[in-house]
């Protein structure tokens, strides 16, 4: 099997997706970030489809070795390496379907037929006793946990910042049957971190996400060492290097990797390899409900690295909500989300609605700077 054509589709001006056409027919798809969609299908389409183009898809060890060679000198690694994701998660859809077998069964086989998921709300504007009846309602949904993401966005220690406020207004209506997970996406200063994260872990929070600067290990060792709680950072760590250095230098008790920003399936195995010999703790960063929840849930389903609850987005998304670009769904039930037991990914993706639900180009760069917050 040879790979005879790449293209690469922006969903909803937002949603990058890789699919690679083999001469036998067989097709595979895959999910890259959705930060910088347009810088996505240019890389695809410019540095890395000459590189896949002729190849199997069973060498896909060599292939994104290329791809990581080809984009240390492209461009950063984040924006280059989220877009090798697109591909290496659809060669991996290829290798499954081409031997007629799920993912998880050419990485170790399947030890859980579900994992758990928690309710990852990604919205910042909710008054606190208005999100303290939300987390209510997905209890109602069977989920166990719920993880706000607080304070102000782009400011440090900003004193609008409601992030205790709604935790104890989620304790006084859910009480403490629901663990609540904190992520304030780097907005606060080390002492002042330190001294949210003290009041946090008397409020019995799960866990405090990004608390600083996501490169200031330092700091974050400082209100690690400082706190009860577990602190959690990894989602904007790219390779394992990087991620070594997070573990050495910045010492959180929870790393947490994403798929789709780590360039695939392949670099995700070799970071857990790295993180699990120096008896890291993981979970994984997920946005995303189609190919990234897909694609965590093939890697977890062999590993017994990921203990926790793992993340799932509650807000509204286009190609699962307005129309759904699976032809089978592929959903959260009771909390829970299935790991999918057909070929490759599993999912049934529908080529000719995602196709005409692309763009080559955004409409507004407005529009675009809106989705990237």
């Amino acid at each position: 099997m040879k790979i005879t054509s790449v293209e690469c589709l922006v969903l909803d001006e937002e949603y990058p997706y890789v699919i690679l056409h083999t001469d036998e027919g067989i097709t595979g798809f895959g999910e890259c970030f959705r930060r910088a969609p347009y810088v996505s299908k240019a890389t695809i389409e410019t540095v890395f489809a000459p590189l896949v183009v002729g190849k199997s898809p069973f060498d896909s060890e060599e292939i994104w070795d290329s791809m990581f060679k080809a984009g240390a000198v492209a461009g950063p690694q984040g924006a280059l390496l989220t877009a090798a994701a697109g591909v290496d998660l659809a060669l991996w859809d290829l290798k499954g379907k081409a031997l007629d077998t799920p993912i998880y069964n050419l990485i170790g086989g399947k030890r859980r037929d579900k994992i758990k998921v928690y309710a990852s709300s990604l919205a910042r504007d909710i008054a606190p006793k208005d999100e303290a009846k939300r987390v209510a309602h997905f209890r109602d949904q069977g989920f166990s946990a719920y993880k706000m993401h607080s304070a102000i966005p782009g400011k440090i220690d900003d004193p609008r910042d409601l992030t205790i406020e709604t935790v104890k207004a989620i304790r006084e209506e859910v009480g403490y049957e629901m663990d609540v997970l904190v992520d304030v996406n780097s907005a606060y200063s080390v002492h002042h971190a330190i001294e949210i994260g003290r009041q946090l872990q008397d409020l019995g929070v799960f866990h405090f996400e990004e608390p600083v600067h996501v490169r200031n290990y330092v700091g974050m060792a400082e209100v690690a060492d400082a706190l009860d709680i577990p602190v959690a950072s990894g989602e904007n760590s790219f390779t394992r290097w990087e991620h070594l250095t997070l573990i050495r230098e910045g010492r959180p008790d929870i790393v947490q990797p994403d798929v789709v920003k780590v360039g695939g399936i392949t670099e995700f195995l070799r970071i857990e390899a790295v993180l699990s010999a120096h008896g890291a703790t993981m979970t994984t960063h997920n946005t995303q409900p189609y190919g990234s929840t897909a694609a965590h849930a093939h890697l977890l389903a062999p590993s017994n690295n990921f203990p926790y609850a793992q993340e799932y987005n509650i807000e509204e998304v286009g190609i699962r909500d307005n129309d759904s670009i699976l032809d089978t769904p592929y959903e959260v039930e009771d909390g829970f989300i299935r790991i999918p037991d057909g070929p490759g990914l599993g999912l049934d993706y529908n080529l000719e609605k995602m196709r005409s639900r692309s763009s080559d180009r955004p409409s507004e760069l407005s529009d675009v700077w809106g989705h990237m917050q």
